[in-house]
């Protein structure tokens, strides 16, 4: 019998592909409502769920971005065959988000026994909502907001990159927080940041999803429901982004700094009941 059933599958699916992109951790609401469904959030299956329906999430991106990534990658062959094109932005870019992308992978391979064990705790989760709040809060009110995307270097990248780091030993912190919160404090505008968060995530939670599908198949999550789930994820992502950049274009991050605050105290609230398990 699969860990997951095919409806749970969806209605993770879908708090995925809301929470992904949005600062404010797709970790720590996957987890938030896999404890209130009664699924273990600790179990190799449900961890491995969580990391490959995040791949619906990614090809949301890909499909958006798809002309930013073409051009990209365009530029990248060109300039593999002509050093002229090597100074071109976007070949240049291509490479950082290779670059920025090495130390998650090795923190993510190094921490593993951590990650799944007691990192996955709901206590770090609502710990991790709370602080990164602050985070965000304090970047979005010190950043100048003056640099476009074009403006970016390698050193943002692996800056912005690195900051993942945080989201995935601190499941809460949200890996677009940390990474949009670095990048104002870099002052790249809102829609620079968003933007590059989006990029520079597309390596890491891909590799992470394909990582995880043979335990997540392994240890009984179910390819129906990994379907699902990673369906519903992609559709709802896909508009998620959308929303995403016009809301930003107008408006700060305070609307989230508030909202995570509040979810975070919630959960600790439950916890403390006894009313949700870590």
């Amino acid at each position: 019998m699969s860990a997951i059933s095919i409806g749970q599958a969806v209605v993770l699916g879908a708090v995925e592909g809301v929470t992904e992109f949005l600062p404010v951790s797709s970790t720590g609401h996957l987890k938030i409502v896999e404890g209130l469904m009664g699924i273990p959030v600790d179990d190799d299956a449900v961890i491995g769920f969580s990391a490959v329906i995040q791949v619906g999430a990614i090809a949301a991106v890909l499909v958006y971005f798809s002309k930013d990534i073409a051009r990209i990658l365009a530029a990248w062959a060109r300039g593999l065959r002509d050093p002229q094109e090597r100074y071109h932005h976007d070949y240049r870019f291509a490479w950082w988000v290779v670059f920025a992308t090495v130390p998650i992978v090795l923190v993510g391979l190094a921490a593993k026994p951590l990650i799944k064990g007691p990192l996955a705790s709901l206590w770090v989760v609502a710990g991790s909502l709370i602080v990164g709040s602050g985070v965000m809060w304090w970047a979005d009110r010190t950043g100048r907001h003056k640099r476009g995307e074009d403006d970016t270097s390698l050193k943002d990248a692996m800056l912005v990159g690195g900051s993942q780091i945080l989201a995935l030993l601190f499941p809460g912190f949200s890996r677009s927080g940390a990474t949009m919160s670095t990048a104002l404090l870099l002052d790249l505008d809102r829609v620079a940041a968003t933007r590059l968060s989006f990029f520079l995530g597309i390596p890491a939670l891909t590799g992470a999803g394909l990582y995880e599908l043979k335990d997540a198949l392994g240890t009984g999550a179910g390819a129906a429901p990994l379907a699902a789930g990673t369906l519903v994820s992609f559709v709802v992502a896909y508009a998620s982004i959308a929303w995403l950049l016009r809301f930003v274009a107008k408006h700060s991050f305070n609307a989230f700094v508030v909202y995570r605050i509040a979810v975070g105290v919630l959960l600790f609230g439950l916890l403390g009941t006894g009313a949700l398990h870590s």
